[in-house]
């Protein structure tokens, strides 16, 4: 990644912006007609809006990244393992696709979802480890665990205009420089770059009040891309900053579903009780997005802060202070 020239690295990403926005625009006739999200007594929004946007999103993602395939010679150091990974996420985006369109049973929708997990898992370099003290297979069925609750918890999060666009592009941009920095694989890097520009070309139509929506189509693959890059940053010796990115979506879904389960709710059925859900109640929407993507911003900081010093100290300080912000806008949200 370091020896990739910015000015490539910018036309990456301006490629999949222009390729993901006109791909909306293309399809948003189409989207309207066939699906349609009209609300409900859980939903945030008030009128009938086009989902499916994570089409254009999944889709530019993978027309660049062949794009390097085909016209970068060596652009990618393993293209076998990427091509493996992107096919995992076109696969997710398929099951995302049916259920916009015709809810599928939670079941299959996980049984589905679990053996696109597994595909991407076993995409991993054989030699990866998070917690090396831990047996193997014990760390990979942690992972699995792990990747398949982010998958989830990522589509859970999508319920307010520009929410994902406020946690992804923050997320995807601090996973780039990391790659400059050597804490990531090149390809993954690569991988970020594009992500992030197609997400910075759906944000117009998804800016509140939104055009289209994302659905299941997008966030189930976005967030598995991003649970893969995650993974392979803590492998690579950065635990703290693979922790930190995402605290914010990890604490508000985390601790949602746990208060969930002991009201005795059924977890299963649409709801509106995430922290940024209940925080419209109070704030604008771009007010809760606006609040997410400073912490994010300053989340980034923490982590970035991680590589810098690798010390223990630094680690934990930077995990307390993100862990302290989290919780305090989760208490402000809360309080809304």
């Amino acid at each position: 990644m370091v020896e990739i020239a910015s000015g490539r690295l910018a036309v990456l990403f301006g490629a999949s912006a222009l390729i993901s926005a006109g791909l909306l625009w293309a399809l948003h006739p189409l989207l309207k007609r066939y699906a349609l999200a009209r609300p409900n007594a859980r939903s945030s929004h008030r009128a009938p809006t086009p989902q499916g946007g994570g089409i254009a999103v999944v889709a530019a993602t993978i027309v660049v990244a062949a794009g390097v395939f085909v016209l970068t010679p060596g652009g990618f150091e393993e293209p076998l393992r990427i091509a493996v990974i992107l096919a995992g996420a076109v696969a997710l985006a398929g099951v995302g696709a049916i259920d916009d369109i015709r809810p599928l049973g939670i079941w299959p929708r996980l049984l589905l979802q679990a053996i696109a997990v597994i595909v991407v898992l076993a995409a991993l370099p054989a030699a990866l480890r998070v917690v090396p003290w831990l047996p193997l297979w014990v760390e990979r069925a942690l992972i699995f665990v792990g990747v398949l609750w982010f998958v989830n918890l990522v589509n859970f999060m999508d319920g307010i205009d520009w929410i994902t666009v406020a946690e992804t592009v923050p997320l995807t941009a601090a996973l780039v420089l990391f790659a400059a920095m050597g804490a990531l694989p090149r390809d993954a890097g690569l991988v970020a770059v594009v992500l992030c520009g197609a997400m910075v070309g759906f944000a117009p139509f998804n800016r509140p009040v939104a055009r289209v929506f994302l659905g299941d189509v997008g966030s189930l693959p976005v967030g598995l891309l991003l649970a893969w890059m995650l993974v392979l940053l803590a492998g690579g010796g950065h635990l703290a900053a693979a922790a930190l990115l995402p605290l914010y979506y990890l604490a508000d879904a985390t601790v949602t579903l746990l208060r969930r389960l002991a009201n005795g709710e059924a977890v299963t059925q649409a709801h509106r009780s995430h922290f940024y859900q209940r925080a419209t109640d109070k704030f604008t929407v771009m007010q809760v997005v606006g609040q997410v993507f400073a912490l994010n911003l300053v989340l980034a900081a923490l982590a970035l802060a991680t590589l810098l010093a690798p010390s223990l100290l630094v680690h934990a300080a930077a995990l307390l202070i993100g862990g302290v912000l989290v919780a305090a806008l989760l208490y402000r949200f809360a309080k809304a």
